[in-house]
């Protein structure tokens, strides 16, 4: 269900086509929530339907050319709805803790390289985040937009900076693991 409040959030940050949003969603809106191209467009189309965007007009109507959105009264009172509205916070599901636990039964074939490939990628992360902050959100940029979405950022560098502690953990504890026997 967030799909399309996060295209409603980012159309009313700024009217845009379905290329646009897919682009703002790789730079930004897809660090803590992905989709795909389809899957925006065909949320478009629904939204569009439930009359919470419309097309805004064109100067010249031509074939292929984008259609920008625009949100709607009763798209803003939906988000400002779903905004509002009580969630709880959704259980951890991590494939690499689900592999630590299996290794525990099976072995760790295989599995410290793996930790040490997550550590950099969670590392490379990190970097990028800490690039949009010092970017984005220098200091006395407080405008109440920019302390919140300078709020979500450091979501994703808090939790980047625990997976990098983690993962640094977790290799250090594989160091002292006693050597296993690939046939047991």
């Amino acid at each position: 269900m967030s799909l399309p409040h996060a295209i409603l959030t980012a159309l009313l940050e700024k009217p845009s086509s379905g290329l646009e949003l897919t682009r703002r969603f790789d730079r930004s809106i897809g660090y803590f929530w992905s989709a795909t191209h389809q899957q925006i467009y065909r949320e478009l189309g629904k939204l569009e339907a439930e009359g919470h965007i419309r097309a805004l007009p064109t100067q010249q109507p031509a074939r292929g050319q984008k259609k920008r959105y625009e949100v709607l009264p009763a798209g803003r009172a939906e988000l400002a709805r779903w905004t509002a509205a009580s969630q709880d916070p959704k259980p951890l599901r991590d494939t690499m803790l689900l592999r630590l636990r299996a290794a525990a039964v099976v072995g760790t074939e295989g599995i410290e390289a793996d930790l040490r490939r997550h550590l950099d990628l969670h590392q490379r992360q990190l970097a990028e985040y800490e690039e949009i902050q010092e970017r984005d959100f220098p200091p006395g940029k407080d405008a109440p937009q920019d302390r919140l979405q300078h709020l979500v950022l450091r979501a994703g560098i808090d939790l980047e900076t625990f997976w990098t502690g983690w993962l640094t953990h977790a290799l250090e504890e594989f160091d002292r693991l006693p050597a296993q026997d690939p046939a047991s």
